[in-house]
């Protein structure tokens, strides 16, 4: 059996995270991908090499791909590229617009080449708008649409990021996503379209309902937030001082929080989630402590009840330090309370529910040897996700493809002797 994209084909120009892997998630569906890389790499196989032009960071996001080394800047790539874009179904790009535009790459000058092209676009914050041609990363991005800010931690060497480049891997799946969508809708009506996202739009979208303003519900909170912010930049207060005015706000709109949160336990760390009232009765009865949080009239915002709620959450967490993170997860689970021992990722690959669902996968790639990475996100019964090649060295498969779309073994000599392809 063979995944359910078999038969699309995909010319990828991206780079870094969100576009490669939103490719990649497509390759293990069943896809070509025809990854467009310049002759010396795209920057992150570049990127800490532990052999010659190859990376863990570019392996994790590659798999299952082929790799066609040219310079497109060059009018004989452009005119490959031409040709080839008349063989695809998709053509997925990270590029600025206004380098798209002066590579000839753009979806008007593509659409008119072949007009059913679904071609996906993807920028950092928007085809529009003030910063619509400005260059942005995870991190930037991140820091402009209050991800940086959510960690509510500041020392010495600057705020930490949320870990990996949520912005970025969320864009990925969207990336997937829109795709999926618009082969959907050639298949039903033959029509081409462009899909657009962004790292800003993809940001906002996993902030969900902190983004979102409802006056009903929290005009007050929202509005006394915004008020206080804005005096303390208007008074020069450093930024770790606005850390503890959106602290405030938490605390005002969720109460005393013991119900959803990690706790440091005597040998480590423990996660509880209890989103229910059935669940954090749960949580009282597991632990063994009483709490209002689900009787009628209960208001975080009342004074008293924010001394009473500070003081469980201070006894609470003096209590968790008493015993193991096993001794937690036996208790908790026993109760039935959702609860995790907090890991590191390293130590993922052999752990037993891992291992039995087979979330790990194994390669052999041709010139590092052994790789073991994520399986697929999907698990399908009919076309099931098969991702059985590793990444691909730099320009393995550029002779292929352009000799694929009728260039003979002379012409193609010719491009590499003038520095176009690798």
């Amino acid at each position: 059996m063979a995944g359910p994209l078999v038969g699309v084909k995909i010319l990828e120009f991206t780079q870094i995270i969100a576009g490669p892997l939103g490719c990649q998630l497509l390759a293990d569906l069943g896809a070509d991908v025809i990854k467009v890389e310049p002759p010396n790499g795209e920057p992150w196989r570049l990127n800490a090499q532990f052999i010659p032009l190859e990376s863990k960071t570019y392996m994790g996001l590659n798999r299952g791909k082929r790799s066609l080394a040219i310079d497109v800047s060059k009018a004989s790539s452009q005119a490959a590229i031409h040709r080839l874009v008349k063989d695809v179904d998709v053509v997925v790009i990270n590029y600025r617009p206004d380098v798209a535009k002066r590579l000839k790459i753009d979806y008007p000058t593509l659409s008119a080449i072949k007009p059913d092209l679904i071609y996906v676009d993807n920028t950092a914050f928007g085809r529009e708008g003030p910063l619509a041609d400005r260059p942005g990363y995870d991190i930037v991005v991140q820091a402009l649409s209050g991800l940086t800010s959510a960690v509510s931690k500041v020392d010495d060497h600057g705020q930490p990021l949320t870990g990996p480049a949520v912005a970025d891997t969320t864009t990925g799946y969207a990336l997937c996503a829109g795709t999926l969508a618009a082969l959907y809708h050639r298949a039903k009506t033959g029509e081409g379209q462009i899909v657009e996202t962004s790292l800003l739009i993809n940001a906002l979208t996993i902030h969900m309902s902190m983004f979102a303003s409802i006056p009903a519900a929290d005009g007050v909170v929202r509005d006394n937030f915004l008020g206080a912010l804005e005096k303390a930049r208007q008074t020069g207060t450093p930024y770790s001082e606005f850390l503890k005015v959106r602290e405030q706000m938490l605390r005002a709109a969720a109460g005393g929080n013991v119900y959803y949160r990690c706790f440091l336990t005597k040998d480590g760390a423990i996660s509880i989630g209890a989103l229910s009232s059935a669940l954090r009765a749960k949580v009282r009865a597991a632990i063994g402590f009483e709490h209002n949080r689900d009787e009628p009239g209960y208001n975080p915002q009342d004074p008293a009840q924010i001394a009473v709620d500070q003081a469980l959450v201070a006894r609470i967490e003096e209590l968790f330090r008493t015993r193991t993170t096993a001794e937690w997860d036996e208790l908790l689970t026993a109760g039935g309370v959702p609860c995790g021992s907090i890991n590191f990722v390293q130590e993922l690959l052999e752990h037993p529910q891992v291992v039995a669902n087979q979330y790990a996968v194994y390669h052999e790639h041709e010139l590092a040897g052994p790789v073991w990475m994520q399986a697929p996100p999907w698990k399908m019964s009919k076309t099931p996700p098969e991702p059985t090649k590793a990444s691909p060295p730099l320009g393995r498969d550029t002779d292929e493809v352009l000799s694929g779309i009728g260039l003979s073994a002379a012409q193609i000599a010719a491009m590499r002797a003038e520095g176009a392809i690798l």
